[in-house]
C-alpha cells in the first residue's frame, strides 16, 4: 500500500516547524506518542470542526512527505491546567513528566499567541494505523 490510496484524507505535521514535526513524529513511529492536543480556540477561528473518533489523518514529516496515518480513538476538551501525569505520558514527550509536559506546550502556545493556564484544549488519543515507506531525500510534491 502506498500513500496515495490515502491522498483523500486530511494531513497535517505535529509541532510549529519541521525540526519538531520530524522529532514527534518519530516519537508517533516508535509507538512512545499516541495522543496530542491543540487550541480550542483555533479550531474555532479557522471554522475546522473538531476530530471525532475514528477520524483518520495522515501525518508528515518535517519536509511534507507522508510518514504515516493515524486513526483518533477519543476526543475530548480539557483546560490546560487540568492535564495530567497519564496524559503527559500518553504524548510521550520528553522525560513524560507532567512538569515536561507542562514546560513544553507552554512555551509553545506562548510562540503562538494563545497560551492562558486555563486554556482549552482539545485532546486526541489516537493509534496509529499505517506506516509509509518514505524517500527521506526528497519533499512530497505539491
Amino acid at each position: 500500500m502506498s500513500s496515495e490510496e490515502f491522498d483523500h484524507l486530511p494531513s497535517f505535521a505535529f509541532g510549529d516547524s519541521p525540526e519538531l514535526a520530524d522529532s514527534l513524529l518519530e516519537l508517533v513511529l516508535n509507538g512512545t506518542k499516541t495522543a496530542t492536543c491543540g487550541d480550542l480556540h483555533s479550531y474555532e477561528k479557522d471554522g475546522e470542526p473538531l476530530p471525532q473518533p475514528g477520524d483518520q489523518y495522515v501525518i508528515l514529516d518535517g519536509k511534507g512527505q507522508a510518514a504515516c496515518v493515524i486513526e483518533m480513538v477519543t476526543v475530548d476538551v480539557r483546560q490546560f491546567n487540568e492535564i495530567d501525569e497519564v496524559w503527559a505520558v500518553l504524548e510521550g514527550e520528553g522525560d513524560l513528566s507532567l512538569e515536561y509536559w507542562q514546560e513544553g506546550h507552554r512555551e509553545f502556545f506562548e510562540r503562538n499567541g494563545v497560551y492562558a493556564p486555563d486554556m482549552k484544549l482539545v485532546c486526541e488519543y489516537f493509534q496509529l494505523v499505517k506506516i509509509f515507506k518514505r524517500d527521506h531525500a526528497k519533499p512530497k510534491p505539491n
